[in-house]
């Protein structure tokens, strides 16, 4: 048990995480996060945006690192799809699990269904929702060409946002390697407006139909 909270205390100290996994490592990371359904749970953006700032200092080289991942998402999104492609209706009938949110699934179908093959793009920029998208779009039957189209277009704006944020930051910003976690802290509350906003909305529109019935 103490082994398996380390692993996941070092996943969410983005910093050392970047310096141990290195290219390979946040190739890994990344397929994993899009392409695996059990990848929900790594910080795809927060990782991203240190990864620029690395490369802003010289540690890490920008173009390596965007023609590394930019692939890796493409990969991951092909791997997800295949996944629900084969799989089928069966995997929304799967128990719920540590490794498997079902109900994250039933919510980036609810998704899927309402934004079409754009939701490809959009759910790049959403954490959980860009892990299951991809196996949504398999289930639903997509074409993968029209699948590989929005994944490289997804991929490609994710990707390169998330690097270059952490790179001109780090050219343009004194020091500001010294004040990782509150960039990160930044960046992963901007991801998460959209669910923030999507949740919020929820809740006061139930209010709001509830004093009109009143």
């Amino acid at each position: 048990m103490e082994f398996l909270k380390e692993i996941f205390n070092s996943i969410y100290d983005v910093k050392a995480l970047v310096m141990w996994a290195g290219y390979i490592g946040m190739f890994c990371i990344i397929f994993a996060e899009t392409g695996l359904l059990a990848g929900f749970f790594f910080p795809g953006d927060s990782l991203l945006v240190t990864a620029g700032l690395f490369a802003s200092t010289g540690d890490l080289n920008i173009v390596y690192l965007n023609m590394l991942l930019i692939p890796a998402a493409i990969i991951g999104d092909t791997t997800g799809y295949y996944i629900g492609h084969k799989a089928g209706p069966r995997l929304f009938k799967k128990e719920q699990s540590l490794l498997f949110r079902k109900d994250y699934l039933i919510k980036a179908r609810n998704f899927y269904e309402k934004y079409g093959g754009v939701t490809i793009v959009i759910a790049k920029f959403m954490p959980f929702f860009r892990t299951f998208v991809p196996t949504v779009a398999g289930v639903a039957q997509m074409k993968y060409t029209r699948l590989l189209r929005y994944s490289i277009m997804g991929s490609t704006s994710w990707i390169l946002s998330m690097t270059l944020i952490g790179f001109f930051l780090g050219r343009v910003v004194p020091n500001i390697d010294k004040h990782i976690e509150k960039v990160i802290v930044v960046i992963v509350f901007m991801s998460l407006t959209p669910a923030i906003y999507k949740f919020l909305k929820h809740k006061f529109g139930k209010k709001a139909a509830a004093k009109e019935v009143i």
